[in-house]
């Protein structure tokens, strides 16, 4: 058995979802589980090393899952030769002068979205690393979600007939700080520090309905901020300026019509925090973070509206649950393994930063939808 090591300079590992979901669910997983089989006696083994600012929290988590390097030097570690990758998970507006010394180092890479604050950047970051002949990712975790892998399946089985629409509630409420910790960080009310629920969740959606449904040809939108004064993690009371809230319709090519509400400022009254609902002209379905339900054209029931008469309330019973009919781990581990497989072996790759500058785009013209009160057309794209 051969083992290829592959070293990674994790960039905000401090915060939740550089820590728990890329660190500890993600690649420390992946070294609990013997590293990635590559079928030939080959196992690739990923070695992170630790980047961020705060030497004591950096201290902390080596010490806690017994990893041996860590610094608060970026520009060193990117000078070591034997950093394969650079992952960065920090806050938006610190990402693109970091990607830009990843890629003049020569470093394959590997962010979260939003890639950057403004489309331009975006660009520029995708031409840098094409242009440099790095390797390049933009997670898209929803993709790798076990209810969204059920509706693509259901999709590239030809379920749904013609697809006429899809329906996205996603959100929940996020407490201000003031009497219950805030479940988000600060930062993500801050427009100056590239905060807001569009720059957050519009890359999301991008991928989502290109990728099972077809391109966004043109986004009309509403963006507003319904809590406006907000704690911060030391209890210190602050005014939002960006976004928590917003609602969106996307056409998309083919004349599908989606509508996704995403809030921060929404009580729950759904079997998870985010749904998905596709409607054909052969049948529908709903898919969340794990589960999906169907309803056939051939089991679709008789509504009749008749105000006068007390509804059964069995609505959700006349649908039917997908099997899983596969082993679904976590999102983010499936996406880290694939990049680790593209980086070692060439495999096939395509979320790359085109891809994810396609996300900033949209985030970009929802803005200006929502500021102007009118619908915008998505232009393609070209590096």
């Amino acid at each position: 058995m051969t083992h290829t090591t592959v070293r990674i300079a994790m960039n905000g590992v401090t915060g939740r979802m550089g820590h728990r979901q890329h660190l500890v669910r993600s690649l420390l997983a992946l070294r609990e589980q013997g590293g990635i089989d590559l079928g030939d006696g080959t196992v690739i083994m990923p070695e992170p090393v630790l980047v961020g600012r705060s030497a004591p929290r950096l201290r902390a988590l080596a010490e806690r899952y017994g990893l041996r390097e860590w610094s608060t030097d970026l520009d060193a570690v990117l000078a070591d030769d034997s950093i394969d990758v650079y992952f960065d998970a920090q806050i938006t507006a610190a990402r693109e002068e970091a990607v830009k010394k990843a890629i003049a180092a020569g470093k394959h890479l590997y962010v979260e979205k939003p890639t950057a604050t403004g489309l331009s950047g975006a660009l520029e970051l995708a031409r840098a690393a094409r242009d440099a002949g790095v390797k390049h990712g933009v997670v898209q975790d929803k993709l790798f979600l076990p209810g969204l892998r059920k509706l693509r399946r259901l999709a590239e089985g030809g379920f749904f007939g013609r697809i006429l629409s899809v329906r996205g509630e996603f959100g929940y409420w996020v407490f201000e700080g003031d009497w219950q910790p805030a479940q988000r960080p600060s930062w993500n009310y801050r427009a100056e520090d590239g905060g807001g629920i569009a720059a957050d969740m519009f890359p999301h959606w991008e991928y989502v309905l290109h990728e099972l449904f077809g391109p966004v040809r043109s986004v009309q939108a509403h963006f507003t901020t319904h809590i406006p004064r907000r704690w911060d993690e030391s209890g210190t009371p602050y005014e939002a300026t960006a976004d928590d809230a917003a609602y969106a319709v996307f056409e998309l090519a083919g004349g599908i019509v989606a509508q996704i509400n995403s809030s921060w400022a929404v009580r729950v009254h759904r079997e998870e925090l985010l749904e998905f609902q596709v409607d054909g002209t052969e049948g529908s379905a709903v898919a969340g973070l794990r589960g999906c339900r169907v309803q056939h054209r051939s089991a679709t029931p008789r509504p009749v509206w008749d105000p006068d008469i007390p509804a059964d309330g069995r609505f959700r019973e006349q649908w039917q649950e997908v099997p899983d009919n596969d082993e679904f781990g976590n999102a983010f581990k499936a996406q880290w393994e694939l990049f680790l497989r593209h980086v070692v072996r060439d495999e096939p790759w395509h979320w790359d930063l085109a891809a994810g500058a396609r996300g900033v785009q949209l985030a970009g013209l929802g803005l200006k939808s929502s500021a102007e009160g009118r619908r915008l057309d998505v232009p393609e794209l070209t590096l």
